[in-house]
């Protein structure tokens, strides 16, 4: 199950409002623990958040973090297919804790929430 879809581009408020028109979201305030993004819910409970790159080396993405029971042995797992772990898990203020690995030249996302 996806549990949050982070998109992060340099034209923030512009994405978010063709996000609110063509899919009919509302995005609130900033939210600190996720890198500063404007969070929207989904009918069916999804989030997405939109952000400014948070370091100059980081480029525009839209990354999709999949839910997981146990982040810890989701990573082994990932390692052992060969996958590189970008940031292992990390712990995100009250929203959860989350993982990326890349395999392929492509980045997932990992989040036990």
């Amino acid at each position: 199950m996806i549990h949050y879809t982070e998109i992060v581009t340099e034209d923030m408020d512009d994405h978010c409002a063709t996000l609110a028109q063509v899919h009919g979201l509302t995005f609130g305030a900033t939210q600190a623990d996720l890198g500063e993004a404007r969070v929207a819910q989904t009918p069916d409970g999804n989030l997405i958040g939109v952000r400014k790159p948070l370091a100059q080396h980081e480029t525009p993405i839209v990354r999709t973090y999949i839910a997981v029971a146990d982040i810890a042995a989701a990573v082994k797992n990932a390692e052992e297919t060969g996958a590189m772990i970008a940031y292992p898990p990390t712990k995100q203020g009250d929203t959860g804790t989350w993982a990326i690995y890349v395999k392929g030249g492509l980045q997932f996302g990992l989040w036990q929430p």
